[in-house]
């Protein structure tokens, strides 16, 4: 399995190496905006996520799965995504203009409408980028990949903060958003152009194909943003921005989670798909077990560690002010735990695209059939329970039908034993950093680098003591221990 530790962890890194200024976005926004203004700020970027996964049509995706399969038609495949992806966010933005009373009036603030024809530009602009990262990573261009990813998040990072801390307001917060996204749509056609040359060429037949792959894969993804995010919505329209704004805070969105999980599966599926083509479907199987125990190594440790320090997280991030948002952070982490499985990217690679439309299906009647009861019983907590069942039963079924197509049985579906060693692993580690929490008393932020260091020794070190690492994974790990070391021995040795 060594041939997929180093691409997806060059895409890790990338996605990694800009995770702090990334991460801290909202950590500026809440200390330089009252909760109002901040909870208008989360409705705003909620419109825009929603539109940005609903307005690609699939399109940009698809490049996964027909890029790998037909590449001497890799530039017409490119450039007939950029043309969909632009005309999609033209009618957004066409749509936020017409109607942005109306938009405000559902998301239960009349400040949005204001914020509606900028946030739409940056849609458009966003959206005809969709395909750069797709288009490395399809061509095995792992390194590129993480360089873009890195050095495009820490770009946007700094156009949306600087304008704030500079002249505190939503409005210059999205005209550096729009800026950024001009720049990044700059570089994108400028790739392209270097890249595919005169293959990049509009082809009705190849976007025929494209459309026949992508539109039910489209209808899955509409239904998955409109279930992933329906419980903001509700808390949104129900109880307005100040509460939304403590609510969003709980449900911290995770960078690591997605530039962990993502390339993973992105590397997952390129490898299954030559697996496949290649005739040798057995492999798939291992090609499975190895990517899921690589994300339960680095997930299930995080799950705890989050949960275990929920409280000083929040105190530290986002000051006392937001403190009542520690409960539904609490609960919110084991959103962490469930992306330990990347099942869509197995049903993607069997072109599975109706049943993970069915999936999402499933999970959005849950939650749009239940939320309201659980509103009324468990109060904004009951939005992250009803959301946190719904992406359970989902996953479950995902890997029923898993064990079908790979022809296993559900006894090797998982690589249940490594999983419970991690688990095993993770809990013993959390006990060093909970009595730190129980009797040490220091201000949050060294109380909260102090369990790290403890959970984080402990974890390391059970993790190599009992070997969970496979071959590649140890020689990695030594190689990265051994680096600082020969780096010191070598500023000796030239002294």
């Amino acid at each position: 399995m060594k041939t997929s530790f180093k691409p997806t962890i060059a895409l890790i890194a990338g996605r990694a190496s800009s995770f702090t200024v990334t991460f801290f976005i909202p950590v500026v926004l809440v200390r330089v905006f009252d909760q109002a203004t901040f909870g208008t700020y989360k409705q705003v970027f909620l419109l825009y996520m929603i539109l940005y996964g609903i307005a690609q049509l699939g399109m940009a995706e698809s490049l996964y799965y027909f890029i790998p399969r037909r590449t001497a038609e890799g530039g017409r495949v490119v450039l007939n995504s950029v043309v969909m992806l632009a005309l999609a966010g033209l009618a957004c933005l066409g749509a936020l203009a017409a109607f942005s009373s109306d938009i405000a009036r559902w998301v239960g603030n009349p400040e949005v409408a204001a914020y509606l024809v900028p946030i739409g530009i940056f849609l458009l602009l966003m959206l005809m980028t969709a395909v750069l990262e797709i288009s490395m990573i399809a061509r095995k261009q792992y390194l590129r990949a993480a360089f873009t990813y890195a050095s495009s998040d820490l770009v946007r990072s700094l156009f949306l903060i600087l304008p704030v801390i500079l002249l505190k307001s939503l409005n210059w917060l999205l005209a550096g958003a729009v800026a950024f996204a001009a720049l990044r749509l700059f570089y994108t056609l400028w790739y392209l152009k270097r890249e595919f040359g005169e293959d990049l060429a509009l082809d009705w037949p190849c976007l025929r194909r494209q459309f026949a792959y992508a539109l039910p894969f489209e209808m899955a993804i509409i239904v998955e943003v409109l279930q992933a995010n329906y419980h903001q919505y509700a808390v949104s329209s129900q109880f307005g921005a100040i509460t939304f704004a403590i609510y969003s805070v709980g449900c911290l969105q995770l960078p690591f989670v997605d530039f962990v999980a993502t390339p993973a599966s992105n590397v997952m599926m390129v490898r299954m798909t030559d697996e496949i083509t290649e005739g040798r479907n057995k492999s798939v199987l291992a090609i499975w077990h190895d990517t899921t125990r690589k994300l339960g190594l680095v997930f299930i440790p995080i799950f705890v560690l989050l949960v275990i320090s929920a409280r000083e997280i929040i105190l530290v991030l986002f000051t006392a002010r937001y403190a009542a948002a520690i409960p539904i952070f609490t609960l919110w982490a084991a959103v962490v735990l469930l992306a330990v499985f990347p099942t869509d990217g197995v049903l993607r690679v069997y072109a599975q695209t109706r049943f993970i439309l069915f999936l999402n299906i499933v999970r959005l009647g849950v939650i749009a059939g239940m939320i309201g009861w659980f509103l009324s019983a468990f109060g904004i907590k009951g939005a992250v329970l009803i959301t946190l069942l719904a992406t359970f039963v989902s996953k479950s079924l995902a890997i029923v039908r898993a064990t079908r197509l790979m022809k296993v049985s559900p006894a090797r579906i998982l690589p249940w034993g490594s999983l419970a060693a991690i688990g095993v692993a993770s809990a013993a580690a959390a006990l060093p950093a909970w009595m730190v929490r129980a009797q040490v008393h220091l201000h949050p932020i060294p109380h909260l680098m102090l369990m790290g260091t403890a959970f984080a020794i402990s974890y390391a070190g059970l993790v190599l003591g009992f070997g969970l690492l496979n071959e590649g994974e140890r020689l990695a790990v030594t190689g990265w221990l051994r680096r600082p070391a020969l780096t010191k021995v070598r500023e000796v040795e030239g002294s």
